[in-house]
């Protein structure tokens, strides 16, 4: 029996801060991560080889349903007014802030 399954996640288009591109990451389990959705990937823009990947939140799934309609992903990315920080808003409407410097996140 065919089981409808959640909407796509929102196509989010790479920003760029400072030197790097930076891309949500979808399908995290695509590429061996824990969960789909949660994660941005820094690209050199000029070579397009990935520097580093970032888990911004951790998703909790609840054994007793469907992995996939679980998944939270990245809604919005947004660099921030003349600096290297990246404001990202999840599809709860919980707020993060990456410093690409450090390669670390605060929840805001």
């Amino acid at each position: 029996m065919l089981q409808a399954k959640r909407v796509a996640p929102p196509e989010i288009a790479p920003v760029t801060v400072g030197k790097l591109r930076i891309e949500a990451v979808h399908w995290g389990k695509d590429r061996g991560l824990e969960q789909n959705g949660g994660y941005i990937a820094a690209f050199d823009p000029a070579s397009g080889n990935e520097l580093w990947i970032l888990q911004i939140y951790k998703t909790e799934y609840d054994p007793e349903m469907e992995e996939d309609v679980q998944d939270v992903f990245i809604a919005k990315m947004s660099k921030g007014f003349l600096s290297k920080k990246l404001k990202i808003v999840d599809e709860k409407g919980r707020k993060y802030l990456v410093d690409t410097d450090e390669v670390s996140v605060t929840s805001l």
